[in-house]
């Protein structure tokens, strides 16, 4: 894509998703950062169940740490990857007692040292819990980004360092959800919606096609 196409891309996206937001719910930023965790290879909808009655008791890292391993895994079961997810929730919520006096970093480099925190839930933090901005390179904005040819990588850092270059900074975290909501609703993984896409004219993956 030049840059005309990008621009005319971000127009439509932002007229069809604009008033989208973070599909976890949460109510600060510890609450965010464990949603995130939870969110690896599950849904939103899976998620939002769990710590709805999770946070009902457990929503700070003081609180969270009253829980042995074994009971938090049986609490957040139903996300998968249990033992590895509970490991990292009591690993972090100890880390931000011992390391940042219970408060959840603000910056890349702090969140990143946080276990179990990569820089796809990193990024999530950043831009929904404090208002800065950020890209979160999902499954859904990686294989939007490739098939449109807004970011083209074999990895997500690839494409996550396309979208930071190819979109304005004021427009990354909105970009963000828009990427990720057309990735659920039009362009599936498998299947995608072509046929109904306002994207058609400007699309790589279509043209290809075409």
């Amino acid at each position: 894509m030049n840059q005309k196409e990008i621009n005319q891309t971000l127009e439509i996206l932002q007229d069809l998703y604009g008033t989208q937001k973070c599909g976890l719910d949460f109510n600060s930023p510890y609450e965010l950062l464990i949603a995130t965790m939870l969110s690896a290879q599950c849904t939103d909808v899976r998620v939002n169940k769990v710590t709805e009655e999770l946070f009902k008791t457990y929503n700070t890292p003081e609180k969270m740490l009253q829980l042995t391993e074994e009971d938090l895994k049986k609490k957040i079961k139903s996300c998968g990857l249990a033992n590895t997810k509970a490991k990292n929730i009591l690993k972090t919520s100890h880390l931000l007692l011992s390391e940042f006096n219970g408060i959840v970093p603000k910056t890349m480099k702090e969140l990143t040292s946080l276990p179990g925190v990569g820089r796809k839930t990193a990024n999530v933090v950043m831009s929904n819990a404090f208002g800065i901005p950020a890209i979160a390179v999902d499954t859904h904005v990686f294989r939007v980004s490739n098939r449109l040819g807004l970011a083209k990588g074999k990895n997500v850092l690839e494409v996550e360092k396309g979208l930071r270059k190819n979109i304005p900074e004021s427009k990354w975290s909105a970009a963000h959800h828009q990427l990720i909501w057309h990735g659920r609703k039009i362009c599936s993984a498998r299947n995608p919606k072509c046929d109904i896409c306002p994207l058609n004219d400007l699309c790589d993956y279509k043209k290809a096609d075409a």
